[in-house]
């Protein structure tokens, strides 16, 4: 009796342990570890093209595709820290050591932008040729450059669905330990606030420091402030709730697609026949079991039951046989793949704002007063500043409003939301193309088609503010809508592949603006090129008229496969109802998330 009750003891204390862990107290660790990254990757990112053409001294193709390019890789690489983090690491180590990579890389950085040897002498002004970076320099550059994609590879795919378990999990701790209901939190508008914050201070005071006082320091801020980050994210250990990691995603999906290949041949039985195994798949449902779906039968022979497929001990042989649960993994999986695909196109419709449009904003009146001039990268301030008040706006009033006509608790799905972003963001382009029409018309009735660098042509650089707030707007639906999206309707134990995936998207759109730009730049070529050096001689407003086209066919793509798209049933529980039992009981109950 005593022993039995010491462990009931220790079974409460530890139970009221886990009640106490997670929920919003733990945010400030977490999303202060991820401003530090947004602040250090746009401090850089965002005046990028500035580093690489007045100080490294590169044609503006070539230094625009180095930021594509860099932009690809860093965001290519979450794919595998979310892959490491649900196979065997946790995403509390993968973000660990994956800050501790990128502090690095800033380091690197720093040094590289402080010391005279790793770049050319400063260009004479108003020379035609100047002293581009030696192969040496640029290696030293692109290394830098490499540690911090990879730190971002651990940090990124890991911090959302990390935040995220917080306030899901820890609520759920709270209602077991306390028999109450916990409140949810809008997570994804919160943290993607936070991230406009970074990005805000990232485009005023860090490229300010940088345009004004030096690139050492621009760099150096921001490489203290990852550093203090660090330190606090490791400092919250014990606050948070640490799902264990449920083995690697990727040999379960391989799993159920050789086992469904081996089986290709067998009929397929009522859905009711197939393996079901509750106790095997504990680990990686405990938010609830997948049930079974009409779509992407194939794989369902990978639960048909054979001769063979089960151990004398009772087990499975799992590259024989797999659960139900484990099959519409694969299919939730391959049915997110489509819209998924949708937002890349998107994201290359927007890359110019790093590039192209800050080369606009340079030849361009900057001046606010006699002594201060805006820098041409502080222009995604607007971008920013759109963002935080259309999220702030459709968090504590749209929502509301919609929520009357719906009836959903966030007013539209998720879908819907990055639906209106798309349609939002070929807006932009529109702008765009307008705005470089005018500002090429004001270049030649001034006489200034063939300026040299550095001239200012008399029209006001806040013309550009339409295009760079519109896209503002179109992030707050599109890219919350979407990762929403990519958390909820993704397997519960590949929720930081899933988010991976939203990092992937910026990779694939990032390389495919690479490939879009230097289409355009040879195809052009024989016509009069559409991207020059000397904007005002090129042709930039059709590009962005070619990327509008592409925006709308891409539109009606992402309608179509919307309109097709299945949401995930999951296994709930339910109480029981007076007179039929005490407690709760698994009942197989479709529910859609949305």
């Amino acid at each position: 009796m005593a022993e039995d009750g010491r462990e009931r003891a220790e079974d409460a204390a530890e139970t009221t342990k886990k009640a106490k862990q997670g929920g919003f107290r733990t945010m400030p660790f977490i999303l202060a570890n991820d401003f530090c990254d947004r602040l250090a990757t746009v401090g850089f990112g965002s005046n990028l093209i500035s580093y690489l053409t007045l100080q490294l001294h590169l044609p503006l193709v070539e230094a625009s595709n180095v930021l594509t390019n860099y932009h690809g890789t860093t965001n290519l690489t979450p794919l595998v820290g979310g892959l490491i983090a649900d196979s065997f690491a946790g995403r509390f180590w993968t973000i660990t050591v994956g800050s501790i990579i990128y502090q690095l890389g800033m380091v690197c950085l720093t040094l590289s932008a402080a010391l005279p040897s790793l770049r050319p002498p400063p260009c004479a002004k108003h020379a035609a040729e100047c002293q581009r970076a030696s192969t040496y320099q640029i290696a030293i550059l692109y290394l830098s450059l490499l540690c911090t994609s990879i730190g971002a590879g651990g940090s990124r795919p890991c911090n959302m669905a990390f935040g995220a378990d917080q306030l899901e999990l820890g609520a759920r701790r709270r209602r077991s330990a306390n028999g109450g209901k916990a409140p949810m939190w809008s997570f994804f508008n919160l943290y993607f606030f936070g991230i406009e914050l970074a990005k805000l201070t990232a485009v005023t005071v860090v490229v300010y420091i940088q345009e004004n006082v030096g690139w050492g320091w621009g760099l150096g801020v921001p490489t203290i402030a990852m550093f203090v980050a660090v330190i606090g994210f490791v400092s919250g250990y014990s606050l948070y709730v640490k799902m264990p990691p449920g083995g690697s995603p990727l040999v379960r999906l391989a799993q159920v697609v050789a086992a469904a290949f081996k089986k290709r041949k067998t009929v397929l039985p009522d859905p009711d026949l197939l393996y079901e195994d509750k106790k095997l798949d504990a680990g990686i449902s405990t938010t609830g079991r997948l049930l079974h779906t009409n779509q992407l039968k194939f794989f369902d022979k990978a639960a048909i039951v054979t001769e063979g497929d089960v151990l004398p001990s009772g087990e499975p042989k799992l590259w024989r046989l797999s659960t139900v649960h484990r099959v519409e993994e694969i299919k939730s999986i391959i049915r997110m793949l489509p819209i998924w695909a949708a937002g890349i196109l998107m994201v290359t419709a927007s890359s110019h704002n790093s590039s192209f449009a800050i080369q606009q904003a340079r030849t361009m009146d900057r001046d606010i007063t006699r002594s201060f001039k805006i820098p041409p990268a502080s222009m995604l301030i607007f971008t920013n500043l759109a963002m935080l008040i259309t999220l702030a706006f459709y968090d504590r009033v749209l929502v509301r409003v919609l929520r009357r006509f719906t009836g959903r608790p966030n007013g539209i799905t998720h879908l819907q939301r990055a639906g209106v972003g798309m349609t939002i963001a070929m807006l932009a382009n529109v702008a765009a193309a307008a705005v470089e029409t005018r500002r090429k018309s004001v270049a030649a009735a001034s006489g200034m088609l063939d300026a040299p660098k550095g001239a200012t042509l008399p029209i006001s650089v806040f013309w550009l503010v339409p295009q760079y707030a519109i896209h503002g707007i179109a992030d707050a639906f599109m890219d919350v809508g979407r990762m929403e999206f990519l958390y909820d309707q993704a397997p519960e134990s590949m929720r930081s592949t899933a988010a991976a995936l939203y990092w992937l998207t910026i990779s694939a759109g990032s390389y495919l603006g690479t490939l879009l730009v230097t289409i355009v730049h040879e195809k052009t070529r024989a016509s009069g090129q559409w991207l020059q050096d000397n904007l005002n001689r090129g042709k930039l407003d059709n590009y962005y008229w070619l990327v509008v086209g592409l925006q709308g066919l891409n539109l009606v793509y992402y309608f179509v496969c919307v309109k097709y798209y299945t949401f995930k049933p999951l296994e709930t529980e339910v109480e029981h109802q007076p007179g039929h039992g005490n407690g709760t009981e698994s009942a197989k109950k479709g529910v859609s998330y949305k």
